[in-house]
């Protein structure tokens, strides 16, 4: 079970920063809109003092091609103790790259907020092994920068698990989502919202522990190195993911074997997942072949909540890492049962 520090809740005036650790889409001329869109965002809805590190803006065959100098941005965004939150750009695929350059020590003595989900994922297991939480959730590019406005259930979270430092209690699922993407390139592109229908209870019961997980696609980046979580890291916790994209049956199964193998679903109490996209047939191969491969190692009474709001998702939600949490598939509800900044 993981024990890992927390760190302060942000205040309007706060100075935070942006880091561009994967893809860097904020350098690219065609989306530069939709960053000055998320950081306009951040300074009005939330009062905040948004500065840039010195590659956030960098052009994105730049920040591909020097892993160093993201590793850079992230160690002194972490060791300025003028600055109080961390904010991911975008996801990507690389991040892993950055392992090499960083400093755990860094991010262990100077314990603050860092968000970022997809590829950002990375960044939270680096966070996770030098024992400081993290929030799988909102990047400027997405969340922020939702065009038209930013989604109120999101807005909602941010207050809720970033601004403050009380109890956060019962999570609600959104109960709205977008369907389809939308060009990038285009400021006047909205997203169609159609209702959701909630938490699914896959499997009944109620588990409770601390969150341990991230994006589904981005585990496989951690087999052997520092990032691979120790078998106590799963210990009574509750395992939480959301695949990125459509999801394919064949690879799905296969990779979801393969974490049974390592012993996970041995281990924990209680499983997360969030909604998938595409339609609905997605949606159910999705949960059709997780109960299978449960039933495959022998956890048919491990308690499964589905369709939740986070990751990839509009609106989309934020997972506190390390968090005492509890989900209750008799009833449908998610709580986080503690506080999760000081």
């Amino acid at each position: 079970m993981l024990n890992l520090k927390k760190p302060q809740h942000l205040q309007p005036g706060d100075k935070v920063a942006t880091v561009s650790l994967s893809w860097g889409a904020a350098g690219d001329p065609g989306i530069r809109w939709r960053y000055e869109l998320g950081k306009r965002r951040m300074e009005e809805l939330f009062g905040l003092q948004v500065v840039e590190m010195p590659h956030t803006l960098a052009p994105t065959q730049y920040v591909s091609d020097h892993p160093e100098k993201r590793a850079e941005d992230l160690m002194a965004a972490f060791a300025d103790p003028t600055i109080k939150a961390v904010f991911n750009i975008i996801g990507g695929s690389d991040s892993v790259r950055m392992l090499p350059y960083i400093d755990f020590d860094v991010i262990r003595n100077n314990p603050k907020i860092f968000t970022g989900y997809s590829d950002g994922t990375t960044t939270d297991f680096i966070c996770m092994k030098a024992g400081v939480s993290s929030f799988y959730g909102c990047h400027v590019l997405n969340d922020f920068a939702e065009p038209g406005q930013m989604a109120p259930y999101t807005e909602k979270m941010v207050r809720r698990l970033l601004f403050s430092n009380n109890v956060v209690g019962e999570i609600e699922a959104a109960d709205v989502y977008a369907q389809g993407d939308l060009p990038w390139t285009d400021p006047t592109a909205r997203h169609r919202f159609v209702p959701d229908w909630g938490y699914e209870c896959l499997r009944g019961g109620v588990a409770r522990g601390t969150l341990i997980g991230g994006c589904f696609e981005v585990f496989p980046d951690f087999e052997g190195n520092e990032l691979d979580p120790p078998a106590e890291a799963f210990d009574g916790s509750i395992l939480f993911y959301e695949v990125c994209g459509k999801p394919n049956e064949e690879k799905y199964r296969t990779r979801l074997r393969h974490y049974g193998e390592k012993g996970w679903f041995r281990k924990i109490s209680g499983l997360m997942m969030g909604k998938p996209l595409g339609d609905r047939a997605e949606h159910d191969m999705l949960n059709r072949v997780t109960l299978e491969v449960l039933d495959e190692f022998g956890r048919s009474d491990l308690p499964v909540l589905a369709n939740a709001s986070f990751g990839h998702n509009v609106p989309s939600g934020i997972i506190p890492m390390g968090a005492m949490a509890e989900i209750d598939c008799n009833k449908g509800k998610y709580t986080i049962l503690e506080n999760v900044t000081l």
